[in-house]
C-alpha cells in the first residue's frame, strides 16, 4: 500500500501534478467554446504556429513564451483576416497559415545554434517542470479561468449567434479576438507540460467528452473540468509505473475516456429509438 504513495514523495513529481492541476481548468473550459463554436481546428492551428514566435525569441534574446504568444495571437489575426477577404473557407485557410508557420518555425529552428530543446517544445517536459513554470502557468491560468468564468454567458451567445450578441450591445470584436488571445495564453500555459503538438488533445477532448455526456453548457464546463483534472493526474501517475512519458499518456487516456463516452452515447440513443 505505501508503494502506491511512492511517486507523491518525488518533487518533480510533485511539480509535475501541481501543473496538471494548474492547466487543468483553463483547457477543459476553453475546450468547451472551441468545440462548441467549431473552432477545432483553430487550436491545432494556434499551437503548431507558435513555434517560429518561439525560436525568434531565442535567436533576440526575449523571453520565449512571449514571442509564443505574439505568434499564436498573429496567427489567429492572420486566420480571420484572410477568410473575411477570400472566398477560402475557414478551415482551408487555418490549414496553409498554420502549417505554413510551422515550416517556418522548423526552418529557423536549422539555422539556429540549436541552443534549443525542440523535443521540449514539441512534446513538453513535464517532469522537469520548474518553479517559474509553476508560477507563469499559474497566473495565465488564473487570469484565463477568471475571464472565462465571469463572461462565459457573454462568449456563448456570441458562439451560438453573433447577430444577436451585437444587439445586445456586446462588442462582438472584443469577444472574438479575446476568446483568441485566451487561446493563444492557454498554450503558453502548456507549453512547459504537454508541449505544442499535445496541447491540442487538452483544447479538444475534455470539451467533446462534456458534449457527449450533457446538454447543457453550464454542467458541460463543470465535467469538463471534472474529466480533464483527472485524466491529467491519472496519466501523470500512470507514467511514473510504466516508465512513458506522462503528457501521451494523458492524451491516450482522454482518447480512451472519449471513446467510451461516444459508445455509450451511441447505446444509449439506439434504446431510446427501440423504445419509440
Amino acid at each position: 500500500m505505501a508503494d502506491l504513495w511512492l511517486p507523491f514523495q518525488f518533487g518533480f513529481m510533485q511539480n509535475a501534478f501541481l501543473i496538471c492541476v494548474i492547466v487543468a481548468v483553463p483547457t477543459a473550459l476553453l475546450s468547451c467554446f472551441l468545440v462548441t463554436k467549431g473552432w477545432a481546428l483553430m487550436g491545432d492551428a494556434v499551437s503548431h504556429a507558435v513555434l517560429p514566435g518561439i525560436v525568434a525569441a531565442y535567436i533576440i534574446g526575449a523571453p520565449l513564451l512571449i514571442g509564443a504568444f505574439v505568434a499564436g495571437m498573429f496567427c489567429a489575426v492572420a486566420t480571420g483576416v484572410l477568410t473575411e477577404h477570400s472566398r477560402v473557407k475557414q478551415d482551408t485557410v487555418m490549414g496553409v497559415v498554420f502549417s505554413g508557420m510551422f515550416g517556418l518555425g522548423l526552418v529557423m529552428y536549422v539555422a539556429t545554434d540549436g541552443g534549443i530543446h525542440l523535443d521540449h517544445i514539441l512534446f513538453g517536459n513535464m517532469l522537469g517542470v520548474g518553479t517559474d513554470d509553476l508560477v507563469l502557468a499559474g497566473w495565465i491560468s488564473a487570469l484565463v479561468t477568471a475571464v472565462l468564468v465571469l463572461r462565459w454567458k457573454d462568449i456563448l451567445l456570441f458562439i451560438f449567434d453573433p447577430a444577436q450578441a451585437r444587439a445586445a450591445g456586446l462588442n462582438v470584436n472584443w469577444l472574438h479576438y479575446g476568446l483568441l488571445a485566451a487561446l493563444s495564453l492557454t498554450i503558453v500555459a502548456t507549453l512547459s507540460a504537454v508541449g505544442l503538438i499535445l496541447s491540442i488533445g487538452l483544447l479538444i477532448a475534455p470539451g467533446a467528452i462534456a458534449f457527449l455526456v450533457t446538454k447543457r453548457f453550464g454542467s458541460m464546463l463543470w465535467i469538463a473540468v471534472a474529466v480533464c483534472m483527472i485524466s491529467m493526474i491519472t496519466g501523470t501517475y500512470a507514467s511514473f509505473w510504466i516508465d512513458s512519458a506522462p503528457a501521451p499518456t494523458i492524451v491516450l487516456i482522454l482518447t480512451i475516456v472519449f471513446i467510451i463516452a461516444f459508445v455509450t452515447r451511441v447505446t444509449v440513443n439506439r434504446q431510446r429509438t427501440k423504445h419509440i
